[in-house]
């Protein structure tokens, strides 16, 4: 009794195809592949993201004109 023979699977398998017939699960055998190669592509698209190095950002401290003391900030000593 607790195992199904090769005669269930066909009847379950028969009134699967009778009630989502046979365009039904086609299309959605293909929606779910779209779906994988879709998660693929964006797990390619992650790694070549982290695998680009941003570039590093400097700040020129002699660029312009030079600095001199600022006599308009207060300062008061901590």
């Amino acid at each position: 009794m607790g195992s199904l023979s090769i005669w269930h699977w066909i009847v379950v398998i028969a009134v699967v195809l009778l009630l989502f017939g046979r365009g039904k699960i086609s299309d959605l055998m293909g929606d779910v592949a779209q779906g994988i190669k879709a998660f693929k592509k964006g797990m390619q698209d992650d790694e070549k993201t982290a695998e680009k190095p941003e570039p590093m950002k400097s700040i020129d401290h002699n660029a312009g004109q030079p600095t001199a003391a600022r006599s308009d900030i207060g300062s008061k000593a901590v």
